[in-house]
């Protein structure tokens, strides 16, 4: 391996500029969001053209992978810290790519089902490794700036996804939603694999033994600082999943977009964006926990709002404002959590990046699962799930922080 391609020190500077890192790492991460949303559109032919009669079973191809990738992010960590971030991340990309191909050759919806299950689970390092390299790299209030920065061009791919799905199902069939994402796929894999060095660093590696990773993990969780945050994005993110579950039902049939729901869901994802880009621009100013702590407050509000509108009865114009609205507090949200969660681990950031992206993951899809699930043809289950999660991540933060909220604290350095 190469100088330039060695872990950065203080005599050497980082190989690629800021800029570069940053798209890099969303074009790592928004893969998933990608294998979600470009296939929006599609669910009900596809779910017609493999047999599948159940409106509600549709969703199965969503929340398998969700549910895969939340179990597949429980291992990559460990080998992130014993073989470094560049290995592991390059093999869960060449994987997505293989099981885009095999998804778009299926004949049958148990093979789908089957074929997204393991493409989630083996590409679960495309959520964690991301996580570590930044850990590797910032640290503090300047991590959470990197991530909204990162969670900002990461909400390209929600943005452009189903309009794209909507465009290729105008012109081909559905099995081209998966080609593309191959493509996509294999695009980022040659970029990734050309460009991204190895950011662990050496004195950081870990040896792989059961004991000493579950030793590791275990750390990772129980510390009452990380944890009130991670599980508090978990159940935040859950009805985030929710309401991806069951968008098109909700806002394509029963509110009536039809087609223009791909556009209303690319509205939210700006919106999503917008947010995330005025978080990196404020949270070293403010501090992550005071941003997202007041944003925490503000989405409990509007969520039960939402639902007394969702239980009066409700248009589409209504539930774009108010759905736009709380899904903006959820931006100022989850980088800031994600952030402080994974603050104490410099030594440990990808054992902890595992162990938290499993907890979040596993517990959001299967929530996400659940609450789609529930879908009666409005959003009162939804914005209840908010309401209900709102509160929990409340009390979860004030856990974590002793009861005291809005503090801000400064961290001396890098690692």
């Amino acid at each position: 391996m190469t100088a330039t391609m060695t872990s950065p020190t203080a005599a050497q500077p980082f190989p690629i500029r800021e800029g570069e890192f940053i798209a890099m790492m969303a074009a790592i991460q928004a893969l998933q969001a990608l294998a979600i949303d470009v296939m929006l559109p599609g669910l009900g032919l596809i779910a017609h053209d493999l047999g599948v009669d159940d409106p509600n079973q549709r969703q199965l191809v969503i929340g398998v992978f969700l549910l895969g990738g939340g179990l597949g992010s429980l291992f990559p960590g460990a080998f992130a810290d014993r073989y470094g971030r560049r290995p592991v991340v390059l093999l869960a990309l060449a994987v997505f790519v293989v099981m885009s191909v095999g998804c778009a050759f299926v004949r049958d919806f148990n093979a789908m089902i089957a074929l997204r299950a393991i493409q989630g689970f083996l590409g679960g390092a495309l959520a964690v490794v991301p996580m570590a390299v930044i850990r590797d790299r910032f640290s503090g209030d300047r991590m959470a700036r990197a991530q909204s920065l990162i969670a900002m061009a990461f909400m390209v791919a929600p943005m452009v996804a189903p309009i794209l799905g909507q465009v290729v199902l105008e012109f081909a069939g559905w099995r081209w939603i998966f080609g593309i994402t191959a493509v996509l796929g294999l695009a980022t894999l040659t970029w990734t694999w050309l460009r991204l060095p190895e950011t662990l660093h050496p004195e950081f590696r870990q040896e792989i033994r059961p004991r000493a990773i579950a030793a590791n993990m275990r750390v990772a969780v129980s510390n009452r600082a990380a944890t009130g945050y991670f599980v508090g994005a978990a159940l935040l993110q859950g009805t985030m999943f929710g309401y991806i579950n069951s968008s098109q039902q909700l806002v394509g049939e029963a509110l009536g977009a039809g087609t223009w729901f791909p556009a209303i869901f690319a509205w939210t994802a700006l919106v999503m964006a917008a947010t995330n880009f005025t978080n990196s621009r404020i949270v070293e100013a403010f501090g992550a926990r005071r941003v997202s702590q007041t944003a925490l407050i503000a989405f409990i509000l509007l969520a039960g709002a939402h639902w007394v509108v969702a239980k009066s009865g409700q248009s589409l114009t209504s539930f774009v404002v108010l759905i736009s609205l709380t899904m903006c507090m959820m931006s100022f949200i989850g980088a800031n959590f994600g952030a402080i969660a994974l603050q104490p681990f410099a030594r440990l950031a990808g054992a902890a990046a595992s162990a938290q992206s499993f907890v979040r993951m596993v517990m959001s899809a299967g929530m996400g699962m659940v609450i789609g699930q529930m879908f009666d043809g409005t959003a009162a289950p939804l914005t209840a799930a908010m309401v209900i999660a709102g509160l929990l991540t409340l009390f979860l933060v004030l856990h974590a922080e002793q009861g005291r909220l809005f503090r801000r604290l400064h961290y001396p350095g890098k690692p």
